[in-house]
């Protein structure tokens, strides 16, 4: 099996699994300093109808690109980049996904620091029929202990974003992964690499 296959299989597992577990880490991976703690937001859901997969796909692109652009403005260093994981139960380790992410990292010549993981929590959500609101599987990611650190990190300045194995590590929901990628790119300036990119569409 090929690593893009494995990484779908847990995608699929991911998309399929409930737990009740939630419980954050960060595995310092470098010397890269910490910043001051920062109360997590709660983002209401949009009832507008979120961009597909194409389009998700491009915007992320279009704010890696303008991270990169910065990075090599400021000096020609690395792009920094934190790691996350969404694990499937509490005894899950994400030390499988750590490997997969270092690696990828290391072929596009990034610099992978700090390692955050959640364990992944239903979410109790109401669908609304004609949009693709409240088809998350978990809960949003800004109220995940874990991707609240990301990002605490990202707005610190400690990084230049994120890399992550698929955007169902972070949401399977259009509207909260469009909220996501659009806030890091336009606030701080950040960036989501993929391993596995964007599917032409989402999962129902």
């Amino acid at each position: 099996m090929s690593p893009h296959s494995e990484i779908h299989c847990r995608s699929v597992a991911l998309a399929h699994a409930a737990h009740r577990d939630l419980a954050p880490e960060m595995s310092p991976s470098s010397n890269w300093t910490g910043v001051d703690s920062a109360r997590l937001r709660v983002r209401p859901a949009s009832l507008e109808r979120p961009p597909s997969g194409g389009q998700l796909l491009r915007l992320r692109q279009q704010f890696h690109l303008a991270a990169e652009r910065r990075v090599r403005r400021a000096g020609g260093r690395e792009l920094r980049l934190l790691g996350y994981s969404l694990v499937l139960g509490r005894g899950a380790s994400p030390e499988e996904d750590w490997s997969t992410l270092q690696a990828e990292a290391d072929q596009r010549g990034y610099v992978m620091g700090p390692r955050l993981h959640d364990v992944a929590v239903p979410a109790a959500t109401t669908y609304v029929p004609g949009s693709r609101v409240g088809r998350g599987v978990y809960t949003p990611p800004w109220t995940r202990p874990g991707w609240g650190e990301v990002e605490r990190l990202i707005r610190g300045g400690v990084a230049d974003g994120v890399i992550v194995l698929d955007r169902h590590q972070i949401s399977s929901d259009d509207g909260e992964y469009h909220a996501v990628i659009k806030e890091l790119g336009e606030r701080y300036q950040a960036c989501v690499h993929l391993v596995v990119p964007e599917e032409p569409a989402a999962p129902t």
